[in-house]
C-alpha cells in the first residue's frame, strides 16, 4: 500500500481501530483536574507562550526536563504558574512522564497541548514539540488581542456616549424644563417631548434599569447553556459583516490547531475532537464533530467538510490538496496563516468604517438633545424680535 498522509480515508481507517480517547487519568488526578487554577485565563494568555518558548530552547540546548523546569520556576513572577510549574516538577521527579504531570492543570494546559507534548514525547521530538506549541499560542494570542483591541474602542466610545446621553437627559434636561416652565409657553414638540422621557425616565428610571440588569443577567445565564451558547454562536456566524469574521476566525483556529496536531502524530480522530473544541465557536465545533463521524467510517475529511458552509471552499481545497500529497499539517499551517492575515485586514477595514459611524451617532445624540434643548430659546428669540419689529 503506497504512503498515505494521516487525514485520508486509509489512515482514518486505521485511526478508528485505534483507540479515540486518550488513556483514562488516574483517579487522583481527575480529582485535581476539577480544581482550577486562580487566574488561569491570564496565565494561558501572558505566560505561557513565554514559558513553552524558554522551555523549548532549553531541552533544544540539552538541559534535562527537570532543570528546565527549575529555573523556569524560579524566575516565573506569577505565583500560581510558579506553583504549578513546581508541582509539575515534582511530578516528573516522582516518575511520572511530563504529558501526564500536565493534566492535573486543565484550565492552563488543555487536551491540545497534552496530547501534542505527548506525541513529542513518543516521538522523540519533545524540544521541537513545545517549540511548535509556543509558536502555535503567541499566534493565538496575537489575534485574540487583535479582536479585542479593534472591538474594545467601538464599545467604549458608545458606553461612553449611552452615559452622557442619559446623564443628560436626567440631570440637565429638567433644569432647562423648569427654565422653560417659567415662560408659560407652549414648547416646541421635541423639546416637550424630551422633558416628558425625562421626567418618565427620572420617575420609573430605578425600574428600568433593575428590569435591564435582570434581562441581562438572565441572558448570561441562557448564553451558558447549550442550548443558548450555540444559538448565539449560530447568530455570530450568520450576522452582517460579522459573520464572516467569525467563520474566518473558526477557520484559522480549525486550520492551527489540526495542522499542529496531525504534525505531532496525534491520532486524526483525536485531533478533530480537540480541533473542535479550539475553534471557539459551537456550531463550527458540531460541524467538526460531524465530521469526524465521517472520517471513522473510512471517508477523507475533505469530503466531510465540502458541503458545509461555515468553513470556506478555500480551507476544504487546501485540505484536499494536503491529503493528496501527504502534507496536510504544512496545508493547514499555510491557511491558517492566510486567515489570520484575512482576519486582521478585516479588523482594520472594520475600525476606520466604525470610527466615523460612532462620529455620526454621538453627533445624532448629543446634538440631538442639545438642539432640543435650545429650540425655545431659538423661538423665544423671533417672538422678541418680532415684538421690535412692531
Amino acid at each position: 500500500m503506497s504512503p498515505v498522509v494521516r487525514g485520508t480515508a486509509t489512515v482514518a481507517a486505521a485511526d478508528a481501530r485505534s483507540s479515540t480517547k486518550p488513556p483514562a487519568a488516574p483517579a487522583k488526578a481527575q480529582l485535581k483536574q476539577s480544581q482550577r487554577i486562580p487566574g488561569a485565563g491570564k496565565i494561558v494568555d501572558k505566560d505561557l507562550p513565554t514559558f513553552s518558548r524558554q522551555l523549548a530552547a532549553m531541552l533544544s540546548a540539552g538541559m534535562p526536563i527537570v532543570a528546565s523546569l527549575e529555573a523556569l520556576e524560579e524566575q516565573a513572577e506569577n505565583p500560581n504558574f510558579k506553583a504549578v510549574i513546581g508541582r509539575i516538577k515534582k511530578s516528573i521527579e516522582n516518575g511520572s512522564a511530563f504529558s501526564e504531570a500536565l493534566r492535573p492543570f486543565p484550565s492552563i494546559f488543555n487536551e491540545l497541548y497534552v496530547n501534542m507534548v505527548r506525541g513529542g514525547e513518543t516521538g522523540g521530538q519533545l524540544a521541537e514539540t513545545v517549540g511548535r506549541l509556543a509558536g502555535f499560542l503567541e499566534a493565538s494570542a496575537a489575534l485574540k488581542r487583535k479582536v479585542k483591541s479593534a472591538m474594545m474602542y467601538p464599545i467604549i466610545v458608545l458606553c461612553i456616549a449611552i452615559a452622557i446621553a442619559i446623564g443628560m437627559i436626567m440631570f440637565v434636561v429638567p433644569v432647562f424644563g423648569e427654565m422653560f416652565a417659567d415662560f408659560g409657553a407652549k414648547l416646541p414638540g421635541p423639546t416637550q417631548a424630551l422633558l416628558d422621557f425625562s421626567h418618565f425616565l427620572r420617575r420609573r428610571g430605578i425600574f428600568i434599569f433593575g428590569g435591564l440588569a435582570v434581562a441581562i443577567f438572565a441572558f448570561k445565564k441562557w448564553k451558558d447553556t447549550p442550548q443558548g451558547a450555540f444559538a448565539i454562536d449560530q447568530f455570530l456566524l450568520k450576522a452582517p459583516v460579522f459573520g464572516e469574521l467569525n467563520r474566518k476566525v473558526a477557520a484559522a483556529r480549525f486550520a492551527r490547531t489540526f495542522g499542529q496536531l496531525t504534525r505531532s502524530g496525534v491520532l486524526i480522530l483525536n485531533a478533530l475532537e480537540i480541533a473542535a473544541g479550539a475553534t471557539g465557536n459551537k456550531v463550527a465545533g458540531s460541524i467538526i464533530m460531524k465530521a469526524r463521524e465521517t472520517v471513522e467510517k473510512g471517508e477523507p475529511l475533505s469530503s466531510a467538510l465540502v458541503n458545509q458552509s461555515v468553513f470556506p471552499i478555500l480551507l476544504v481545497r487546501m485540505l484536499q490538496a494536503g491529503e493528496k500529497t501527504g502534507k496536510v499539517d504544512e496545508m493547514m499551517d499555510n491557511i491558517a496563516d492566510f486567515y489570520d492575515s484575512e482576519v486582521e485586514t478585516m479588523l482594520e477595514g472594520l475600525t476606520s468604517l466604525l470610527e466615523p459611524l460612532l462620529m455620526v451617532f454621538l453627533g445624532v445624540v448629543i446634538g440631538g438633545i442639545v438642539l432640543c434643548m435650545f429650540l425655545p430659546i431659538f423661538k423665544m428669540g423671533e417672538v422678541v424680535s418680532g415684538g421690535g419689529s412692531r
